[in-house]
């Protein structure tokens, strides 16, 4: 398939915005997705730091 402009090519033959909105969809939700798992990191190390903490203060 051949576009001879840029608006051809984001009509891609008529069926653009199913193209873009499930390109934008998946975009927000790959980003979702990493957001989700860095948050998840930062809260897993703040509870072990904690626990280490608290371990620490047991044992004196």
């Amino acid at each position: 398939m051949q576009f001879t402009n840029f608006e051809q090519f984001f009509a891609m033959g008529g069926y653009g915005a199913y193209v873009w909105s499930s390109f934008g969809i998946t975009a927000l939700l790959l980003i979702w997705n990493s957001g989700i798992a860095k948050y998840r990191e930062f809260r897993m190390r703040r509870e072990v730091k904690q626990w280490q903490l608290q371990e620490k203060d047991d044992s004196r």
